[in-house]
């Protein structure tokens, strides 16, 4: 296997930690897929900015040598850690319109990395966005490719390359505390693109850029059309959910065997299939989404308040919860009061700085990463002056833990204030609270019908 250096070993074993610590879970797809040795190229979408690096780095065991703007090299400090790291500065035009000529010194760098057999992570799309598709890839993956196997190809030393699409997606890109989905495709043939290579170089990369489009799109859920984009986003939010439970209970599916992104990928396909046979029922759907929406915002109550509504609970599970919420309210509290600081803090601080919605995240982990150090460590000092080193010691082990569970308690407590909230407009409002109520219904209702309607028209599709 093809080990990482101590620096970056070092790096990775902290960036995991951040993982376990901000993600509730991290559905890895196909990372045996990936060599542990010789040249590989990552053709990676780019959804969340500095975290999209974090994530695949954490799960290759491998160095990945990422093609980072050149912009980020211009702070001196900045500069030594990415150097360190392996990272290789592209110069973008957006950034650096006067320094393009340097990318052929980047293309000979990450030609001589695939030759020593080294392992890159590129971001064909050239920026991050906040769309639920993979926007059209720049030609600079397939150049690398085709450069390093031509050169292979006429005697240069290397073995073959090795070029994997992959796939990120994100359930909740701004909050912590999500699931996330890293896959890793099927290595694209490159023997025939490096035939026409020989004979038209210019058509062999854009057939080569196009398939790499094509291939990082079946990683993902890909929209082609933002207002689709829109409706599908919708109907995943309202239905997915129902989807996962309905796979449980009819076919004995574990939660770990479900691929979400694979049902929201059918939910996009059904989507196209309606707009081009029976439009008029997308459109019948949008516009009770659209009036659900628009109630729901105008009483501040949440989809998932509508939904537990809607479920009769056990009075057992009811207990069970009652009984929960008493146990946990002291971790909540010992986790809130050490680390309510550094929770809120880059919480804050994200909402007020970051320029796009794909910086939030980073913007916020980064914070997080110098505010909870400093506010645990200056918390278990002041334990070490009070009680001594063995009390230090054990404060500071708990910290991570009561943290995690403070959170979730948190969460578990917006719900129940939530649940609240609806109870008190069932009481002073009862109509707007039986409309909402059956808009959700009828929205199921309508999205069975669907979704039945479409596996009968189209044989061997499925959810």
């Amino acid at each position: 296997m093809d080990k990482p250096d101590p620096f970056y070993a070092l790096v990775r074993m902290v960036g995991r930690f951040w993982v376990w610590f901000l993600f509730r879970s991290v559905d890895v797809r196909n990372a045996a897929g990936v060599p542990h040795r010789g040249p590989v190229l990552l053709c990676i979408n780019h959804p969340n900015n500095f975290i999209d690096s974090l994530l695949v780095g954490a799960v290759v065991d491998r160095k990945v040598h990422y093609l980072t703007t050149a912009a980020l090299f211009r702070n001196p400090i900045m500069a030594r850690f990415l150097k360190a790291v392996g990272a290789i500065p592209v110069y973008r035009r957006q950034d650096d319109p006067d320094k393009m000529d340097k990318n052929v010194g980047t293309f000979d760098a990450c030609v001589t990395m695939l030759a020593a057999g080294g392992l890159i992570g590129i971001y064909p799309e050239g920026t991050t966005h906040a769309e639920s598709r993979v926007q059209r890839i720049k030609t600079g993956a397939a150049r690398i490719a085709l450069d390093y196997e031509s050169r292979r190809r006429t005697g240069a030393p290397g073995e073959p390359l090795v070029l994997i699409p992959t796939g990120l997606a994100f359930d909740a890109r701004k909050s912590f505390g999500g699931r996330v989905r890293v896959a890793f495709g099927q290595p694209l043939a490159l023997a025939a693109y490096l035939d026409l290579y020989t004979q038209d170089p210019m058509k062999a990369v854009d057939e080569l850029t196009t398939a790499i489009q094509w291939t990082m799109e079946a990683q993902i859920v890909h929209v082609e059309r933002l207002d689709h984009a829109a409706l599908v986003r919708e109907v995943e939010g309202l239905y997915r959910d129902q989807l996962v439970v309905e796979l449980q209970e009819e076919r004995g599916f574990s939660t770990g065997r479900i691929d979400t992104v694979r049902l929201s990928r059918s939910i996009a396909d059904a989507a196209a299939y309606f707009e081009t046979h029976a439009p008029e029922r997308l459109e019948e759907l949008r516009q009770h989404i659209e009036r659900y929406r628009a109630t729901l915002a105008t009483y501040a109550i949440k989809d998932q308040t509508v939904r537990e509504r809607l479920v009769r609970r056990p009075a057992r599970r009811r207990l069970q919860r009652g009984w929960k919420a008493a146990v946990g309210l002291p971790v909540f509290a010992y986790g809130a009061l050490t680390s309510g600081l550094p929770y809120l803090v880059p919480r804050w601080i994200a909402r007020r700085t970051a320029t796009k919605e794909t910086n939030y995240a980073t913007t916020r982990l980064l914070v997080s990463v110098f505010a909870l150090p400093l506010c645990w460590g200056l918390e278990t000092w002041l334990v070490w002056r009070v009680g001594g080193a063995l009390w230090a010691l054990g404060f500071l082990l708990s910290l991570p833990v009561t943290s995690i569970l403070a959170y979730h308690y948190l969460r578990g407590l917006g719900g129940f204030r939530a649940q609240l909230g609806f109870g008190l407009l069932a009481l002073t409002r009862h109509q707007t609270a039986t409309r909402v109520l059956a808009e959700r219904r009828q929205i199921i209702a309508l999205l069975e019908r669907a979704k039945n309607d479409y596996l009968a028209a189209t044989k061997g599709s499925s959810f």
